[in-house]
């Protein structure tokens, strides 16, 4: 697969994060909707987050591990600071979602996997904003792979931070959501 396919297919995948994302919030949010057909999605979606919550949670995560080693080990992108950073909030997620779900504990996938997508968010989240304003790096990469330059920039938004961000976004919702009561 060339590289401007994998970064299109990757880039779509980061935004499905987000509607899947979005979906979950809207339907689980704060306000309490009284409109029926929303109450019962609702109850449907719970039911089924139940039994396949978490299980979805470990496909966003391993998806978002493979994408990163694509990146680096068969792309030769080099990883920066940050990225490593993210990588090592998102690769233990792999291994503690796959035993969560397999033994079906999800408050044990809550209570370990959401401060590790929650770090993600807040270190890919800090990254992509450096993107944004280059001038807000502090100096700490190193200059030959700087945190501030995108390797990938599609639909004028979407990089690898962005990607990250998207898919430790729906990992924390989608822990947040399943089985609550």
């Amino acid at each position: 697969m060339s590289f401007l396919t994998y970064t299109q297919l990757t880039s779509l995948l980061a935004l499905f994060a987000n509607v899947a994302t979005l979906v979950l919030v809207v339907i689980f949010g704060g306000a309490r909707f009284e409109i029926s057909s929303l109450v019962n999605a609702r109850a449907w979606l719970r039911q089924a987050l139940r039994d396949v919550g978490v299980w979805l949670a470990w496909t966003v995560a391993t998806v978002s591990t493979a994408g990163s080693l694509l990146y680096s080990e068969h792309y030769n992108l080099i990883p920066c600071r940050y990225c490593w950073y993210q990588r090592i909030a998102m690769y233990p997620l792999v291994v503690i979602l796959l035993i969560a779900a397999v033994k079906k504990v999800n408050s044990e996938a809550r209570r370990y996997g959401l401060p590790l997508a929650v770090i993600g968010v807040i270190i890919s989240g800090y990254h992509y904003l450096i993107q944004q304003f280059p001038d807000l790096e502090s100096g700490a990469c190193s200059l030959s792979v700087p945190c501030s330059a995108p390797y990938v920039w599609k639909y004028d938004f979407i990089s690898i931070p962005y990607m990250a961000l998207a898919g430790f976004l729906l990992i924390a919702a989608l822990l947040l959501v399943t089985d609550r009561e």
